[in-house]
């Protein structure tokens, strides 16, 4: 038998996780808020804050250290994805866009070529879109059906 479900949240620049919150009370699903520094989160039995050292990517490693096949990590930062995603986790970005095996490597690649063109041009390049309540009402839609899966299998 399966683990029950836990949400591991890279927490620092996350917009969602109010939203995280709410799905995961309404599944009864743990809660780990990963960040470098002491951040609000509710005061409930299944949200647990960790923070972890303010070293380079700290959080990071306690997250990829700690998924596993019943993890859906919440992180926009693409290499922490791929390193969830070997560990077996389901991972989502903030926009409700899921990370894949097949769409990793392009994803890598992606952010790559956008490095070498930020350090072309001076930093010049813009940034991604601003978060909108489509990317909200996607995010809430996604973790929603992620956790009805990993419930299923569980």
């Amino acid at each position: 038998m399966a683990a029950s479900p836990q949400i591991l949240v890279d927490a620092d620049a996350c917009p969602v996780k109010d939203e995280i919150y709410r799905v995961a009370w309404r599944h009864e699903a743990q809660v780990k808020v990963v960040s470098n520094s002491r951040m609000r989160v509710p005061e409930h039995p299944l949200i647990e804050r960790v923070v972890v050292s303010d070293g380079f990517d700290a959080a990071d490693d306690w997250i990829a250290e700690a998924a596993n096949a019943s993890s859906i990590v919440i992180t926009a930062d693409i290499l922490l994805a791929d390193r969830a995603l070997k560990a077996g986790a389901s991972v989502l970005g903030p926009n409700g866009k899921a990370f894949t095996p097949a769409s990793i490597g392009p994803a890598i690649a992606t952010r790559a070529i956008m490095a070498d063109l930020r350090a072309g041009m001076d930093g010049r390049v813009g940034g991604p879109p601003p978060f909108s309540k489509a990317d909200r009402s996607q995010f809430l839609q996604a973790l929603d059906t992620a956790l009805v899966r990993l419930k299923r299998q569980a």
